[in-house]
């Protein structure tokens, strides 16, 4: 159990290497730190456009805004709870990078003239994905954000959800945020019905798995989520025992893909420790 020798060692941790961001992150759920001091700290990552950019996600350095960068904030927002205000003008950047189709890119050609890791390489004109245009809209509908680029997106998003046969995990991801929060709890819980076996198949149920695999928490990292139906509670409580026990001696916890330097690796330790601690919390296993 992650108890307050724990939390105090995590803290240690994000103090000496994770960005004023996750610290402020850190302080506004475990420390009485406020909502304003993560605001202002996020602030930082957001362009003249609207959108955020500048390595918000940490595996481009690009400082250009980019659709996944802006996914990063609005979760950000809403884990704080912050108020629809907070998005500020994002709708100008969804709208000006938005295809025919009706959705956004994953990534935008911009990233190819900065250092990044090889998944962020971009057509000269990439075409509309289901990763993030879903998750953006779900982080939206939660943030209770009715800005036109959501109307916009919607259908695209509805449309594709329910006639993906993917089995590609961040899709299903995206999908899932888009699922989670969407208010038409009725058509959400049908599409979720018809994806959850591929979910399941696409999950490593044994804790010990190592390399880049999805875990049950990954889908499931609050008692509430849609996903959680899908595991025993014997399962669940698996994982969370790995998961303490993979925190390591530093304080903090490690990534499981290969970084592109190592000040990346400070970076995504910091954001992966402070969502670790969070997911713990959310299931009872950090104190109050």
């Amino acid at each position: 159990m992650v108890g307050a020798s724990g939390l105090s060692r995590a803290e240690e941790f994000l103090y000496k290497n994770a960005r004023l961001l996750e610290r402020r992150r850190f302080e506004f759920h475990f420390r009485h730190g406020t909502r304003e001091a993560v605001l202002a700290a996020l602030e930082a990552y957001r362009n003249s456009d609207g959108g955020f950019g500048n390595g918000l996600e940490p595996d481009k350095r690009v400082p250009n805004s980019q659709p996944i960068d802006v996914e990063f904030a609005l979760h950000v927002l809403h884990q704080i709870g912050a108020g629809p205000e907070a998005v500020g003008n994002v709708n100008a950047f969804l709208e000006s990078v938005t295809t025919h189709e009706g959705g956004v890119p994953f990534s935008l050609p911009g990233a190819a003239a900065y250092p990044h890791a090889p998944w962020w390489a971009s057509e000269p004109d990439p075409p509309a994905r289901i990763n993030p245009t879903a998750s953006l809209v779900g982080l939206l509908c939660a943030l209770h954000c009715d800005i036109p680029w959501r109307e916009r997106a919607e259908p695209y998003a509805w449309r594709n959800i329910e006639a993906t046969g993917t089995t590609e995990v961040h899709d299903l991801m995206a999908i899932l945020v888009f699922l989670e929060h969407h208010p038409d709890r009725e058509r959400a819980t049908r599409a979720f019905e018809r994806l959850a076996p591929t979910i399941l198949a696409q999950t490593a149920l044994d804790p010990a798995a190592e390399g880049y695999v999805k875990k049950p928490l990954e889908w499931a990292p609050r008692p509430n989520s849609l996903c959680r139906a899908l595991f025993s509670d014997d399962v669940m409580n698996a994982h969370l025992d790995a998961m303490e026990a993979d925190q390591q001696p530093d304080g903090g916890w490690n990534m499981s893909w290969e970084p592109i330097s190592a000040g990346v690796v400070c970076e995504w330790r910091g954001v992966i420790t402070l969502l670790n601690l969070l997911l713990l919390q959310a299931w009872g296993r950090t104190p109050d």
